[in-house]
């Protein structure tokens, strides 16, 4: 069952909706700003995507210029500020089993499917 961590207000993450939708997918949608990740989701979400927590960050994000850039946090820290904050997460992401992707162009997700 493929799964979409979704933020209805993000034109990104629609769009990446609308291309599950697109080819006929139905995906499980969390809506993962009403339903935070907590920090083990959050380790194996990482996992899945083969990133650093660094790389999962959104560094327009207000929080991450004013509290997390130029600064040496560990992955611990930045697990935590992302389960505190979760507007940091990059999106959408979709999840495919053992797999994910960043949808970022929507392409991407065509790795994952």
């Amino acid at each position: 069952m493929i799964t979409i961590l979704h933020n209805p207000r993000c034109s990104k993450s629609r769009a990446g909706l609308a291309y599950l939708e697109e080819k006929g997918i139905t995906p499980i949608i969390v809506k993962y700003l009403n339903t935070p990740l907590n920090r083990q989701e959050l380790r194996q979400l990482i996992q899945k995507l083969g990133m650093r927590p660094l790389d999962l960050i959104r560094k327009n994000e207000d929080f991450y210029k004013k509290e997390i850039k130029n600064k040496d946090f560990s992955e611990e820290e930045l697990i935590g500020a992302m389960e505190n904050n979760p507007k940091l997460i990059e999106r959408p992401i979709v999840i495919n089993g053992s797999r994910a992707v960043v949808g970022r162009p929507t392409e991407k997700i065509d790795e994952v499917l």
